[in-house]
């Protein structure tokens, strides 16, 4: 989107606001000259023209602002400047408008000579003063808004950062306990280990502190740290990555997946003395993303609670964590049973939501 179609949407975005308050603000200049101040004509003569002069210099003024700052707070000297030239401007155009909707005679001269020159100029003060303080006032409130919600992304930003540091060693250790059992007893194969552990961090590592992956490169972190895993169960595990090539370019949060294959081999398919199979699968239905990671081990204890709000593993209360501050409510993590045998995990974000971010 070009910046001036971007003004424009913002200019629309706020015109019904901006008209709200403006015909309130008329409302008032036309109660105060009529009443309080006795000059200019009739009240509703008085409405007119203050309604005229009034949406004249909204949209001057509003219009004036979205093009020289845009969403930005508007310069101070800047914006007084704007109003010393609008304000008359205001006055003449929204004098010819209202006086032809009377039906009096609209030129420049009769304007300024009209018997009710006080009470209009009086009115164009009281709207150019109120339209001072409305615009100035939400132009601050803007960049209020837009340096709140720079600090809620950083906050959020960090809490990610915070609960990711949690998730690696949860991983690490245990296979560097399982190395040093190895090293003892078999070394070559704590060797072939170790090497596929290399390979393994320096895939993960400098994606484990971005911001934003790819489904792709999850799967490619997701293969190693499967291949690590194979090296220390052997035969006992096989597993299968099932990710359309459509989707592979779909940006999501790292190490969102790697934890529930974690699990599902850690608390599932290590424990079991056959071991078993663990299949990573992304598909879409409709407009929602869906991961899952399904194994056949041990499955989940008869009276879990598969949606309860925390669990506790680790790695799931992370990725809850992770996932209410990426998209809130939006996004939810499930565990079911799997039949005949071992456990479901799935996550559903909409893809709305992975479009915001």
């Amino acid at each position: 989107m070009t910046p001036t179609a971007s003004r424009l949407e913002l200019f629309l975005q706020d015109l019904p606001r901006g008209l709200i308050s403006t015909l309130i603000i008329s409302l008032l200049c036309a109660l105060a000259v009529t009443y309080l101040m006795h000059v200019g004509g009739s009240f509703g003569e008085n409405l007119l023209f203050s309604t005229c002069i009034g949406v004249t210099a909204m949209l001057l003024i509003d219009g004036g602002r979205l093009v020289l700052w845009g969403a930005n707070e508007p310069h101070e000297g800047g914006l007084l400047a704007l109003l010393a030239v609008i304000a008359p401007l205001s006055f003449f155009i929204g004098s010819f408008i209202a006086s032809s909707l009377r039906g009096q005679p609209t030129s420049l001269l009769s304007l300024t000579h009209s018997q009710n020159i006080t009470g209009f100029i009086v009115l164009t003060l009281l709207a150019s003063v109120s339209g001072t303080l409305y615009f100035w006032n939400r132009g601050k409130m803007a960049s209020l808004k837009a340096r709140n919600a720079a600090i809620e992304k950083q906050a959020v930003l960090a809490q990610l950062q915070m609960l990711q540091a949690q998730i690696e060693p949860h991983m690490l250790f245990n296979t560097l306990a399982t190395l040093q059992t190895l090293i003892s007893h078999e070394p070559l194969r704590a060797q072939h280990m170790l090497d596929q552990l290399i390979l393994y961090l320096r895939a993960t590592l400098s994606a484990s502190r971005s911001e934003q992956t790819t489904l792709g490169q999850e799967f490619e972190l997701i293969k190693a740290y499967l291949g690590l895993m194979s090296l220390r169960m052997g035969l006992r595990l096989t597993y299968a990555l099932e990710l359309p090539e459509e989707l592979e370019g779909i940006p999501i949060a790292p190490m969102l997946l790697q934890p529930l294959v974690e699990n599902a081999i850690r608390h599932g398919l290590e424990p079991k003395v056959e071991g078993g199979d663990c299949t990573v699968r992304v598909s879409q239905q409709h407009e929602t993303l869906i991961l899952s990671v399904i194994d056949s081990g041990l499955g989940l204890e008869s009276n879990a609670a598969y949606n309860k709000p925390y669990s506790s593993h680790l790695g799931l209360a992370n990725i809850r964590n992770r996932l209410d501050a990426l998209y809130g409510d939006l996004a939810e993590l499930t565990l079911t049973h799997n039949i005949p045998e071992g456990a479901i995990a799935q996550i559903t974000i909409p893809m709305t939501a992975l479009r915001m971010h």
